[in-house]
């Protein structure tokens, strides 16, 4: 029905990770953190503006301790899930149903088309003139971003019920809501799933984003604030600490993705093929 497609929950198989595996990110990882120490040690980069990524961390572990760093931490995360939260409740129920109704879709498709596309940052001056710099606008511009993805994932799931499945209800005349609650949601909600992690991440992008732009109370701020006042080392941690909370909530809603949908074919082991 429309020309983006779809993110499939199966394209990549799920495997569990195994000790090799573990060694080989810790080895890439430790690599890379070796190769940027060196360089700012050896002024291969200029160390003022890119200090070493020892001074960097030891700066996120003084940071860790303080009231304040979990306090710009929960507002980022408040800001992040309460938007998520809006983005969910609209944007699955509504996607669900434009992918219901092909009448629906091609009445509302040019109204979909034109607002898609516009960026959230550039909705802050509005936001910002209707609630100022506080929560109100960081939730909007979440909200805004993390939508889209719920719905096109929602309306596309729907449309991937399996032929076989829809023309067998047909046939045995099940009724409408039944066909929806045990066939159209079930095939829905591993699309639905993908979309919600897609959606995670670019909430906690614009929360930052709305913190770093409109001011709004954050671990963004904090960036900012650093950056002007050339405490770059603390700028760096905060911003390492921005990567770790995403990978954080990314590896949470995975894991909470494969337990829930345990019953579909890509979460099982070995993608349910028999060995």
């Amino acid at each position: 029905m429309t020309s983006v497609a779809p993110v499939r929950s199966s394209r990549f198989p799920r495997r569990r990770p195994t000790p090799k595996n573990v060694l080989g990110r810790i080895t890439g990882v430790a690599s890379l953190l070796i190769l940027l120490e060196l360089a700012s040690r050896g002024e291969l980069i200029p160390s003022q503006w890119f200090p070493p990524i020892t001074e960097t961390y030891a700066r996120l572990a003084e940071l860790a301790i303080t009231g304040d760093f979990w306090r710009n931490v929960g507002l980022t995360l408040q800001g992040w899930a309460s938007g998520l939260a809006i983005a969910i409740v609209i944007g699955v129920p509504v996607g669900i149903l434009i992918g219901l109704s092909p009448h629906l879709y091609r009445s509302l498709r040019l109204v979909i088309e034109f607002l898609r596309p516009i960026p959230s940052v550039a909705l802050v001056p509005l936001a910002v003139l209707l609630w100022g710099t506080g929560m109100g606008t960081k939730v909007f511009l979440v909200g805004f971003a993390a939508f889209w993805p719920l719905l096109f994932q929602a309306l596309y799931g729907v449309g991937e019920v399996d032929p076989v499945a829809r023309d067998t209800a047909t046939a045995y005349r099940l009724p409408r809501m039944a066909r929806f609650w045990h066939i159209t949601l079930p095939s829905a909600v591993p699309f639905i799933a993908t979309g919600v992690r897609i959606s995670s991440s670019i909430a906690l992008i614009l929360s930052v984003v709305a913190e770093l732009v409109a001011g709004s109370p954050g671990i963004g701020r904090e960036i900012a604030l650093s950056q002007a006042s050339l405490a770059i080392p603390t700028m760096y941690a905060l911003i390492i600490a921005i990567g770790l909370l995403g990978w954080g909530l990314n590896t949470a809603l995975l894991t909470l993705e494969r337990r829930v949908l345990g019953w579909h074919t890509p979460y099982r082991p070995n993608g349910g093929r028999h060995t």
